[in-house]
């Protein structure tokens, strides 16, 4: 019970405002590393934060938004994806809830699942919409050789998948829980489910 009492109640004003706050962040996000041209995408960094600060449901709604945004916007293949997008928020927002914010090697592990499961809810997009690739150079690549050496299609998809999503999603939630930590005590205040996070 206590549980949904805090979830309920990080569907606040400050936390709604957050959505927008996190979408712009995703969208410098990826531009970052866009520019630099790094092998990661670095596009999670704001729902990411926002799951960290206001709980799953923000965090899962300004990721599938930021999504539809970027669509409509830059790049429709960003449609395909907002499921995993609200998957990430889910999963962080839960994690924090239960306390993987306590230290850096739990946000470390946090980064971890995040990135395996990422992994696990787009291998089958790819699959559908893009024959089985990422679009990023790296991945294509492992996939291209995975099929070469008659690895299944799935397996050599989710390889594909893997060896981005882990390394970006472990990098973006480091990046996310750097600027929590940072972030003023009465700005995490205005959440009341930060108040609720206990130690493991």
């Amino acid at each position: 019970m206590r549980h949904s009492q805090k979830w309920t109640a990080s569907l606040s004003t400050a936390a709604l405002v957050l959505i927008p706050t996190a979408i712009g962040i995703n969208y410098l996000g990826k531009l970052f590393a866009g520019l630099l041209k790094l092998p990661l995408w670095l596009d999670s960094i704001g729902t990411i934060l926002a799951s960290m600060l206001a709980g799953p449901f923000i965090g899962a709604i300004s990721g599938i938004l930021n999504n539809v945004m970027f669509g409509i916007t830059v790049d429709p293949i960003s449609f395909v994806y907002a499921i995993t997008s609200g998957v990430i928020g889910l999963v962080v927002g839960i994690m924090a809830y239960q306390g993987w914010l306590a230290n850096v090697r739990r946000a470390l592990i946090i980064g971890l699942v995040v990135g395996v499961t990422a992994a696990l809810v787009s291998t089958p997009l790819n699959i559908i919409f893009w024959g089985g690739q990422t679009g990023n150079i790296w991945g294509d690549a492992l996939f291209a050789y995975g099929l070469s050496i008659g690895l299944p299609l799935w397996f050599a998809s989710f390889l594909d998948s893997i060896i981005v999503d882990v390394p970006d999603k472990v990098a973006t939630v480091l990046i996310s829980y750097f600027i929590f930590t940072g972030l003023p005590n009465q700005l995490k205040g205005l959440y009341a489910r930060h108040n609720d996070i206990q130690e493991l």
